[in-house]
């Protein structure tokens, strides 16, 4: 039997894969690329799998583990440095690093789970940034063509949470992701209001960056968007659902109910998953299906206990989806990936 992707998942949930391969040295990867070509079945590449639902029986195929670690700096003359980090590093930990080194760019993203490698193909962002605002490079092993590319930020088509890599899954598999950060005592301007009431500072204004980092990181604790080391709600995927884009008739419909209406930073129209899903009954706490719940601080947070299945959180998913879809005419996205369910 192969190896469990409950052992790989921050869900614990999903039987075995047929292959499980662990990608650890950047120097192996043309063997293990070919290894896993050579299986006649579909492969799946896992990060850190903190957004991944596996299927209770497993999946079929190959799962390729990308734990490669690593980062790399050089300077761009005085005032900018070139950071280069393998997919396999955690995001966390090359915000930490960067913050550390005095090189603001990516300051805001701080505390969000998953790994370096996964951050471009779900255009990872937060408090008004996102990786695309400093990435300038992606190496990519690219299946179709069987072997390695350098992509630019152009190739990337990103957009809100979305890129080429999600709307063309398993065409390309990231190994190094470039970014261009600048030196810097203070952080990035403080462009959303809630933050800068986390912050305590006005809006606009440029906190020293150690302070910003480690602000958002408490923010996100204390609204419960990072991912707990233990505890009760500490197997979850984060959010569930993206923010919907909305119509001009369904934003004045969110608007006149008392709801949240945004512009992203794509000029995209956008209502609050959270407060739809709120509208349709759903309250932070409350049981969903056998061992599966709300968090107990939002309920766009789906968490499970012992009990629970992966096909019980799909059904929770698809309920909540058209519940929103029936009451507003607003269609979900989810932002967990599903691997055979």
């Amino acid at each position: 039997m192969g190896e469990f992707l409950a052992d790989h998942t921050t869900l614990q949930l999903g039987g075995p894969a047929d292959q499980f391969l662990t990608h650890t040295d950047p120097t192996t990867w043309p063997d293990l690329a070919r290894a896993a070509q050579g299986d006649d079945k579909t492969s799946f590449v896992l990060g850190g799998g903190s957004n991944t639902l596996a299927a209770d029986t497993g999946f079929p195929g190959t799962v390729i583990r990308m734990a490669t670690r690593g980062i790399t700096a050089r300077p761009l003359g005085r005032d900018h440095v070139e950071v280069v980090a393998r997919a396999g590093e955690t995001l966390g930990s090359l915000v930490a690093l960067t913050v550390a080194e005095g090189l603001s760019g990516i300051e805001y993203l701080g505390g969000i789970p998953g790994t370096v490698g996964a951050a471009p193909v779900h255009n990872t962002g937060a408090y008004g940034q996102q990786i695309s605002d400093t990435l300038t490079g992606i190496t990519a092993h690219d299946w179709q063509l069987g072997h390695t590319v350098e992509l630019h930020p152009a190739d990337c088509c990103f957009g809100y949470r979305s890129s080429i890599f999600k709307s063309r899954p398993g065409r390309w598999t990231i190994l190094t992701v470039t970014l261009r950060l600048t030196r810097s005592r203070l952080a990035a301007p403080v462009t959303y209001g809630h933050l800068a009431s986390a912050l305590d500072v006005p809006l606009g204004s440029r906190p020293p960056l150690a302070d910003a980092a480690s602000g958002v990181i408490a923010d996100r604790e204390a609204r419960g968007l990072t991912l707990p080391v233990g505890g009760p709600e500490a197997r979850q995927a984060g959010s569930a659902f993206l923010n919907p884009p909305v119509t001009d008739d369904q934003a004045a419909a969110v608007r006149g109910a008392g709801g949240p209406i945004h512009t992203d930073m794509h000029g995209v129209v956008r209502a609050s998953s959270g407060w739809l899903l709120t509208q349709c009954g759903y309250q932070p706490g409350i049981r969903l299906a056998d061992g599966v719940f709300c968090s107990s601080h939002r309920v766009l947070t789906v968490t499970v206990r012992e009990g629970a299945a992966s096909r019980d959180v799909a059904r929770v998913l698809h309920t909540m989806t058209s519940c929103v879809h029936k009451d507003f005419g607003v269609q979900l996205h989810t932002e967990i990936v599903r691997l055979g369910v």
